[in-house]
């Protein structure tokens, strides 16, 4: 009775193992330990291991190694359309945004493309992401102009917010930004003033917090 009661379970169980080894070898993992995957945008996502991101495409090969230059926030504010409103980095319009402390400890903002080649350069102190092939922000034109006792660089800004395009053109000056101290204690990321409303219209915050249209014509504009 033994022998027929420990036959029947083998026989039960045997296709319950053999379904498990199947399903653990249909089952493996093209990329391990990850810590969070964001949602696909124009055909690749983010995957984050600790600080660090890359791109993956549609068939879940990496397209983009990890890297610590992207830019995401893990206290994301929703209400921002800037820099400080990313949640996890993603593609918009071929372009995404990356970020490079520069040796006064400050953080500026470019784009890389979607091999991970920078196409823009960290040269803006905020930003929006691309849309329809533009985006705003406020660019810092750096003026070396020697060392001081402590052989530190010293440098002359001047703040421009723009609107650019995908190549990294500047389309359309909006107006210069003063009060912005590039002391790292006293820095503050300066918020934008702009924002595009359409292809072709800015809403523009004035000195006195009201707002004003705009219309963008790159034609009219020569750099």
């Amino acid at each position: 009775m033994k022998k027929l009661l420990f036959l029947t379970l083998t026989l039960v169980l045997s296709p319950f193992f053999a379904i498990s080894q199947t399903l653990e070898a249909i089952n493996k993992p093209k990329i391990k330990g990850l810590d969070e995957v964001a949602p696909f945008n124009e055909g690749l996502a983010a995957v984050r291991k600790g600080n660090q991101w890359g791109f993956i495409d549609e068939t879940g090969e990496m397209i983009i190694d990890f890297r610590n230059d992207l830019v995401w926030n893990a206290n994301v504010d929703s209400q921002r359309n800037d820099v400080m409103g990313i949640k996890y980095p993603q593609f918009n319009n071929g372009r995404c945004l990356i970020q490079e402390v520069k040796d006064e400890g400050i953080p500026y903002y470019g784009f890389i493309d979607t091999k991970g080649q920078i196409v823009i350069e960290p040269e803006y102190l905020n930003l929006t992401q691309f849309e329809d092939g533009k985006a705003v922000g406020i660019f810092c034109r750096r003026t070396f102009r020697g060392k001081n006792n402590f052989q530190l660089n010293i440098y002359e800004y001047t703040f421009t917010e723009v609107v650019l395009n995908t190549k990294g053109e500047i389309i359309w000056p909006i107006g210069d930004r003063e009060g912005i101290s590039m002391t790292k204690k006293r820095y503050e990321m300066p918020e934008l003033q702009a924002k595009l409303i359409s292809s072709d219209l800015l809403s523009v915050k004035t000195k006195a917090n009201g707002w004003e249209i705009r219309t963008i014509n790159p034609q009219n504009h020569k750099p």
